[in-house]
C-alpha cells in the first residue's frame, strides 16, 4: 500500500465521521439554542434544564438517522475490504 492510498483512506474516514455525526450535532445545537433562549426569557438558570433536552434530542436523532448511519458505515467498510482484497489478491 502506498502512502497516498493510506492518506486518502484516512481522509475518507475523517470525512465519514464528520458526515455521520453532523445530524446529531445539529439537533443538539438547535435544541441547546432553544433552551438557552427559553432560559434567558424566563430567567430560569437551572443547569439540568440545559443538558437533559440536548441529550434527549441527540438520542432521538440517533434513532432517526441510525439506519442511514449504519448504511454509510457498511458501505465504507465494504469499500475498505474490497481494496484490501485487490491489494492482497
Amino acid at each position: 500500500m502506498s502512502t497516498e492510498f493510506i492518506i486518502g483512506l484516512a481522509g475518507q474516514a475523517v470525512y465519514l465521521m464528520l458526515e455521520i455525526s453532523a445530524p446529531m450535532l445539529v439537533f443538539g445545537l438547535v435544541v441547546g439554542l432553544l433552551v438557552s433562549i427559553f432560559q434567558a426569557t424566563t430567567q430560569i438558570q437551572e443547569q439540568t434544564l440545559a443538558f437533559v433536552p440536548k441529550i434527549v434530542a441527540v438520542l432521538l436523532s440517533l434513532l432517526l438517522f441510525g439506519p442511514w448511519i449504519l448504511t454509510k458505515l457498511i458501505d465504507f467498510t465494504s469499500h475498505i475490504l474490497g481494496n484490501l482484497y485487490l491489494y492482497i489478491g
